[in-house]
């Protein structure tokens, strides 16, 4: 039978694509892993890994064993803290994962009216791309996500949701004023972002390459953008500020504003836990979400 130890060290050769990476990340030696890794091997019967390059890449079945072991170390964490809950040794705690938008905007107000009212619940907020969190939804890794519009085919279900717009922001020095949006450089997230999704499709509608510079930040972007540096495609509820005190302008285009929704997201394949739960109640009753 696996242990819990073998798994462990499975899974992080799953995320690194390296033995030498998931020993160093774990704080073994590299044949511990090895015979890890070997044993798992063994005991299903089927090679877990494939050599691909100078990395290790997942086969079908180590695809399989790789997500229902996330899924039992999420589950392991859920029943020790609803252990600590039944026992009323230590407060309970809220898992939610934000796109970065979400998170830097739209997630702080929203958290500090919750604790006030839960002040003993202990809140993890981690801040991904749309990749990130919904990786983290589909294996049990949080509770709830604050994103976009969740993806079709997966057990995923809005709870809420509050209407938001993507618009076209640029320098209000008059950088932009000489150039068109072909001719712009336009600054873009990341690949996985929700923003760079929809940069990219509305570039395409509007038949437009222009050059792009890749910044993994809405701060930094907006920095960019103050300076001349280039235009970007933004949610208002992150440069509203920044509009009403004229350091940046909206561009107008054919397609924008982009009408958009945050959506609160839960799993449809496991039981919502009780400080999710409670999340939810309060966002339901006190119309923080509308």
């Amino acid at each position: 039978m696996l242990s819990l130890n073998q798994l462990r060290m499975f899974l992080e050769i799953a995320r690194t694509g390296s033995v030498r990476e998931a020993a160093e990340s774990l704080v073994v030696s590299q044949p511990a892993v090895s015979a890890a890794l070997a044993g798992l091997q063994r005991e299903i019967g089927a090679p877990l890994v494939a050599r691909a390059g100078r990395g290790l890449v997942l086969t079908q079945a180590g695809n399989e064993l790789a997500v229902c072991g996330r899924r039992i170390f999420a589950l392991i964490e859920e029943g020790t803290q609803r252990a600590r809950q039944a026992s009323k040794t230590v407060s309970t705690r809220l898992r939610i994962a934000a796109v970065t938008t979400a998170a830097e905007y739209l997630a702080p107000a929203l958290l500090r009216r919750f604790r006030e009212r839960e002040p003993a619940l202990d809140v993890e907020l981690e801040v991904g791309n749309h990749q990130r969190v919904w990786d983290r939804l589909a294996h049990w890794e949080v509770d709830l996500v604050l994103a976009g519009r969740p993806p079709v085919g997966l057990p995923f279900r809005s709870v809420a949701t509050r209407k938001h717009e993507l618009v076209v922001i640029a320098s209000s020095t008059g950088a932009f004023e000489t150039q068109t949006l072909a001719q712009a450089t336009w600054l873009v997230r990341e690949a996985g972002s929700g923003t760079r999704t929809a940069t990219d499709e509305m570039l395409a509608q509007l038949g437009l390459d222009p050059p792009k510079l890749t910044i993994n930040s809405n701060g930094a972007i907006q920095a960019c953008v103050r300076a001349g540096l280039g235009i970007s495609l933004a949610s208002r509820d992150a440069v509203d500020g920044e509009l009403s005190v004229g350091t940046l302008q909206t561009i107008p285009t054919a397609l924008t504003p982009l009408a958009r929704a945050w959506h609160l997201v839960t799993s449809t394949d496991r039981e919502l836990p009780d400080p999710a739960a409670r999340f939810l109640a309060f966002v339901t009753e006190v119309g923080a979400f509308a």
